[in-house]
């Protein structure tokens, strides 16, 4: 089957699906007529197995190691369990931390929070917080903005100047040669805004945290 019928089966999107084939984690063989990838029933299969695993936020490492038989399965879940206890005692923490300001009535202006302070740079400093570290999507959408603003800026004024030109002077170069020349400059200046346009979709579809988280 092909990706398209993969995405479906599996729910996972394509650049996910080529994340993980990157990683040799699948390796789909190709259509010798068309060389597209085709997907067999044990390549569904062990997508879903990489989905789930990743979904116990299992890393990339890790799966590499399974994938190859350098680590068993089960080894990988009691270092997943190890972790996962090692978190639920520093939520446990938290809660006690919790609970204990609400039994004293603090206020923000009565907590005393140096104690509570220590405690907490203390948990940060093992890996530990409870703030959504995800980068913003907004903020990475600003970025590729900005990082495709000055050649769009750049081939835009040089398109400008020599059409104001061709336009509004009597010496003009032959017309053929001025369309050549627009073509030229045109042709990577929509290619930068359409790649931008699919990075924007990319990062409001969530794709890409999908794909890379480790």
């Amino acid at each position: 089957m092909l990706i398209n019928e993969v995405e479906s089966k599996v729910g996972l999107s394509k650049k996910s699906i080529r994340y993980y084939e990157e990683f040799n984690l699948l390796t789909p063989r190709r259509n010798q007529d068309n060389k597209y990838r085709v997907y067999t029933n044990e390549d569904i299969e062990k997508l879903k197995k990489i989905k789930f695993l990743r979904e116990l936020d299992i890393s990339i490492r890790d799966l590499k190691l399974l994938n190859e038989d350098k680590l068993s399965l089960e080894d990988c879940l009691k270092n997943k369990l190890s972790s996962i206890n090692n978190q639920i005692t520093k939520y446990k923490e938290v809660c006690e931390m919790c609970n204990e300001i609400i039994s004293k009535k603090e206020s923000f202006d009565s907590l005393e929070i140096t104690n509570y302070f220590q405690k907490m740079n203390t948990l940060n400093k093992e890996g530990f917080t409870m703030r959504d570290i995800k980068t913003n999507k907004r903020k990475k959408i600003v970025g590729a903005c900005l990082s495709s603003s000055f050649f769009i800026v750049f081939f835009g004024f040089i398109i400008g100047i020599i059409s104001y030109f061709q336009l509004t002077q009597d010496d003009k170069i032959p017309w053929i040669v001025y369309a050549f020349i627009i073509f030229l400059l045109a042709t990577p200046l929509i290619g930068i805004i359409v790649n931008l346009i699919s990075r924007i979709k990319e990062i409001l579809g969530g794709e890409e945290d999908e794909a890379s988280k480790y």
